[in-house]
């Protein structure tokens, strides 16, 4: 199964800068990504962001860069018509895919996600650039479904990026050299913001813009994990951008793309749909 978006999920992207997209991918995809699920919290890459290691409880987990050595990402990239998706919300031609992210929380775990864009973070600025945020399993905002500030991609801000795991987290040390202005305490005033959030089953996804301030809640239930799977797109007007505090997992000597190119590397961000 592969579906296209609907008027009305283009018109809510284009609006409230995220959207939700119910049964995004076939459902197959979903048994597939929970086993990888496992085996990540098994056996963690060295891009893995793990607090509280082997826990079955408490334990907030991120892990990324896997579709270069695992088959089921590097399928679920290339066939599950993310690509498509992509693209569509970006009214771009093409969608390149950047990264994969896999974000856990098992059951009682109270770490928020803090509010923030995901721009900062990547080493590439545009507005063509989103995620599309797969669960795969079911959350509400008490569990740690994402939430999104309504139309705050529209306001053409940039915000200092914010450490997850700690400032002690070696594998996010490179953050603290962002640049920005200081995100505002949308927690703390939440009467102040238009704020959106969706109940989610496996299968559903949220697609959002790069520049669209969210967040999540901990995972407040008892005995549920809540997993998902996000994959992150560069689409027509993205540029290659490696600036202090971007991610530097992708370095310079790696591309053969120049700052300020379109990120035409085939080999490091392939180019997975074209209109």
């Amino acid at each position: 199964m592969s579906r296209n978006l609907t008027k009305q999920e283009l018109e809510t992207y284009r609006t409230d800068g995220a959207a939700v997209v119910r049964h995004a991918v076939d459902e197959s995809w979903i048994g597939r990504l929970n086993k990888v699920v496992d085996r990540q919290l098994a056996t963690p890459s060295k891009w893995a962001n793990d607090a509280n290691p082997g826990a079955s409880a408490n334990r907030q987990f991120s892990d990324r860069y896997m579709w270069r050595h695992d088959a089921v990402i590097g399928s679920y990239i290339r066939e599950s018509g993310c690509a498509r998706l992509a693209a569509q919300a970006m009214e771009s031609r093409s969608a390149r895919f950047y990264f994969d992210h896999l974000l856990v929380k098992e059951p009682g775990t109270a770490n928020p996600t803090p509010w923030h864009q995901d721009i900062p973070y990547w080493p590439f600025l545009g507005k063509q650039i989103c995620s599309i945020w797969l669960a795969l399993t079911p959350c509400d905002i008490a569990t740690s479904s994402l939430e999104f500030v309504r139309g705050s991609h529209l306001d053409d801000k940039y915000y200092m990026a914010e450490v997850f795991a700690g400032d002690d987290d070696a594998n996010a040390s490179w953050i603290t050299q962002t640049e920005g202005e200081i995100c505002p305490d949308i927690e703390a005033n939440r009467g102040a913001y238009d704020i959106i959030g969706y109940d989610m089953q496996p299968g559903d996804a949220l697609i959002f813009s790069a520049w669209t301030l969210h967040g999540a809640r901990g995972n407040g239930a008892s005995n549920t994990r809540r997993a998902a799977l996000s994959t992150r797109w560069l689409g027509d007007d993205a540029i290659w951008d490696p600036r202090p505090g971007a991610d530097p997992t992708v370095q310079a000597e790696d591309v053969s793309i120049l700052p300020g190119q379109r990120p035409l590397d085939d080999v490091v961000f392939p180019e997975l749909y074209r209109a």
